[in-house]
């Protein structure tokens, strides 16, 4: 039986260990991650924000401004600015939703949809690279946990 690392997670413990606080560990990747894809997008002439919002409207699109925002973990109001620079640079292309004049819908342009095309040939070795050595199983496991931290939070 292994060891209750929860103790030493816990920011008021007398016990607490920054190498035991998931949130220090998952920063720490991600911001490792960020570093490392920054440099393969910029070439691409994008960024991660952007990147980010081509992904999400590569899976599904139209989708609305606000659900992008939530989807890229951005807030409104950075995300007009990122909206109003990739629609500039031809990226998306903008429009009212039929069900709720109110509501802008995002969509990738043709040139968006090249882009995140180079963006995910780019990106797909640093991906392949991160999860070896981590099984099927381990791999939906991370999801699973991952997942429930996010919901813990609500």
């Amino acid at each position: 039986m292994s060891e209750d690392l929860r103790q030493f997670g816990d920011p008021g413990s007398d016990m607490f260990r920054v190498d035991a606080y998931p949130f220090y560990l998952l920063n720490r990747a991600a911001s490792r991650y960020n570093v490392v894809i920054d440099s393969l997008l910029r070439p691409i002439g994008i960024d991660i924000p952007t990147w980010r919002v081509l992904m999400i409207l590569g899976e599904s699109e139209p989708q609305p401004i606000a659900q992008v925002a939530k989807s890229a973990v951005i807030n409104i109001s950075t995300m007009m600015r990122i909206v109003e620079r990739m629609s500039k640079s031809g990226l998306i292309d903008t429009r009212p939703s039929e069900t709720d004049g109110r509501v802008t819908e995002l969509m990738l342009t043709a040139l968006g949809r090249e882009k995140l095309a180079a963006a995910r040939a780019a990106t797909s070795p640093i991906y392949q690279k991160i999860i070896r050595g981590i099984s099927a199983g381990e791999f939906a496991q991370l999801l699973d946990l991952l997942g429930r931290l996010h919901d813990n939070l609500d």
